[in-house]
């Protein structure tokens, strides 16, 4: 069976690296296999998440020069079909994406265009959800393109806000009704489309 080689960009302690690994693990990615990790910074817990589950993982600093041409560079040589940020906390440019020429999708904790954009990150997000006082929040799975959180949308999921909610409380129910469960949805999708498309030539077979 044909399979789409998946990388996952992380900054992070990597739960939602980890809902991807236990989705892979239920047979829930059946299109797709996590094939790296390019954590941007040493000592994350996704590292080691990775590692328990013997997936290639590459360390890259983001703040040091030449970041981008470095992931590019692991990109290739693990021949990857597409990318997921998983709390990757830097922003593409429009060059690395255009020179990678294949999917990416972004999983934000907000229903864009809600609070999103440049600035609006981890727990920043929940806070001005509070601060605005919106009945309903949730998250989004979209494609990654030059606008910070400004690509095309493939799925959300509303999560209500509830009285004495504090951002903590609200991060941790936005990831565990939402973002666990759409991010690996989404990958799955992406991943068959390119399959289907014949955007991809690995077979777990070889």
């Amino acid at each position: 069976m044909l399979r789409a080689r998946i990388a996952v960009l992380v900054s992070g302690g990597g739960t939602n690296l980890q809902a991807l690994i236990d989705c892979q693990a239920r047979g829930e990615l059946p299109h797709g296999v996590l094939s790296l990790v390019v954590a941007d910074k040493a000592g994350i817990g996704a590292i080691e998440r990775a590692q328990c589950h013997d997936i290639a993982c590459a360390v890259i600093p983001r703040r040091e020069p030449g970041f981008e041409e470095r992931v590019q560079k692991a990109l290739t040589a693990y021949e990857i079909d597409m990318v997921v940020l998983a709390g990757f906390l830097g922003i593409l440019s429009g060059d690395f994406i255009e020179t990678f020429g294949k999917p990416i999708i972004n999983i934000h904790p907000s229903l864009i265009p809600s609070f999103c954009g440049k600035g609006f990150y981890g727990l920043k997000v929940h806070q001005a959800a509070l601060d605005y006082g919106v009945k309903v929040t949730g998250a989004t799975v979209h494609f990654v393109n030059a606008i910070p959180d400004g690509g095309k949308i493939i799925a959300q999921k509303a999560v209500d806000i509830l009285p004495g909610d504090t951002p903590e409380t609200l991060q941790h129910r936005v990831m565990e009704q939402a973002e666990w469960k759409l991010l690996p949805a989404a990958a799955e999708q992406v991943a068959r489309e390119l399959v289907e498309k014949g955007k991809t030539t690995w077979n777990d077979r070889i």
